[in-house]
């Protein structure tokens, strides 16, 4: 079966198409500035294409990827009748959804209704469904498959938050927990490597946004993230956790609204806001080795938070048997790695130089030695496989 996964945001739309017989990509890209000035790139086979194109709507910018894979020179399918079902990703399914569900009018409202924890998100989410039914025609079945599923298994001490507990249910008030299809993938690899279903690991999913989880015998216990993916440790542009009297003394200074604060510490603060430069690692890397110490103190900042994490949730589980480094810095940032690892000795990681080194641009492997009693990998997620894999199985019972 052909698989299409779709991840709409608020003016884009990604999408990767599956032959799940091979799992091979066919055919991925971007539809992006959906409602601005249009323009989609991205590869099928062999071809790469970029090019600018108007669309005003969600359903218009799935019209442009229909077009792509039926016809020209990045055709892939014969029409699009070839395409089994369609996965989504969505951020933010509350309480309500711990597992990924096929998609009828009462799932896309309870969606619908989660939109005031992810109004970025699950808004465009569901723009997204829609172009797919417009376009598609209702027998062809979606499944949604969410961010927050894999984090449903925490134990209430662990997503509770300290506020009035009325005021928590009233309001939906709880940490959710995001990139869980991140932390899912690369968790179920890394038993793999471990050889053991028992097992106490750390999942570090590094990027322009950031989470670490904490997962015994395949089931999360805690996760960095909370009510949204503002909370954990400092990102690109996002605080992580802050004291809350930090967020009231400045809108009281500065006299920010709401809105503006929100704004504030979700898009102007992180690395970019200390350093003053920019949200992306390879820029303050080359900023910090030519003498900016903003620059060199935000990689500081972040760096000693994640082994506060980590040492966090070592504790938490009562023991660590192996730490896992994915994402777009995870992935590709070996001197990271290499300074998280080595300020963690105390639970006998036995860290691997040479192995550390090369282990970038999607390669897989361990960078620390033999003998290590905790072990650590290098992971390359791959979310879009995920659902992919969860939409096959649901809709093959449909």
């Amino acid at each position: 079966m052909k698989i299409l996964v779709i991840n709409a945001g608020s003016s884009s739309m990604k999408y990767q198409l599956f032959d799940m017989d091979s799992k091979a990509i066919l055919s991925k890209g971007n539809c992006e500035r959906i409602g601005i000035d249009g323009n989609v790139k991205g590869s099928s086979g062999q071809n790469s294409y970029n090019f600018k194109v108007k669309m005003d709507n969600h359903i218009e910018a799935f019209k442009v990827i229909k077009n792509i894979l039926t016809e020209g020179e990045n055709k892939v399918l014969y029409s699009l009748s070839d395409i089994g079902a369609v996965g989504h990703r969505i951020v933010q399914g509350g309480s309500t959804f711990t597992k990924s569900v096929l998609v009828d009018d009462e799932v896309v409202r309870i969606i619908e209704d989660y939109a005031a924890l992810a109004p970025l998100h699950n808004l465009a989410h569901i723009q997204g469904i829609k172009a797919c039914t417009e376009v598609l025609g209702k027998s062809v079945p979606q499944v949604v498959v969410f961010d927050t599923a894999f984090h449903s298994t925490m134990p209430e001490e662990a997503y509770t938050f300290p506020i009035p507990y009325e005021l928590s249910k009233k309001h939906n008030i709880r940490r959710y927990g995001f990139h869980g299809t991140s932390h899912r993938y690369v968790s179920a690899k890394c038993i793999k490597l471990l050889g053991k279903e028992q097992s106490k690991i750390v999942t570090c999913h590094l990027g322009n946004g950031c989470s670490i989880t904490a997962i015994v015998d395949g089931r999360v216990i805690d996760t960095s993230m909370g009510l949204t993916p503002l909370d954990g440790f400092m990102m690109g542009t996002r605080t992580g956790t802050l004291d809350p009297s930090v967020v009231t003394l400045l809108q009281r200074k500065e006299g920010l609204s709401p809105d503006e604060t929100d704004d504030l510490l979700n898009k102007k603060s992180g690395a970019l806001g200390v350093s003053g430069l920019s949200s992306d690692d390879r820029d303050l890397t080359l900023a910090a080795e030519a003498g900016n110490e903003r620059a060199a103190l935000a990689r500081k900042i972040q760096q000693y938070q994640i082994r506060k994490f980590i040492g966090s949730y070592a504790a938490a589980m009562n023991g660590v048997d192996a730490i896992v480094f994915t994402g777009g810095l995870g992935e590709n940032a070996p001197d990271i790695r290499e300074n998280v690892c080595k300020n963690l000795t105390f639970l006998g990681i036995d860290f691997d130089d040479a192995a550390n080194e090369i282990l970038i641009r999607g390669a897989e492997g361990e960078i620390t030695k033999g003998n290590s009693p905790v072990r650590v990998f290098v992971i390359p997620t791959n979310e879009e496989l995920i659902i992919a894999k969860d939409t096959l199985e649901i809709a093959s019972v449909k």
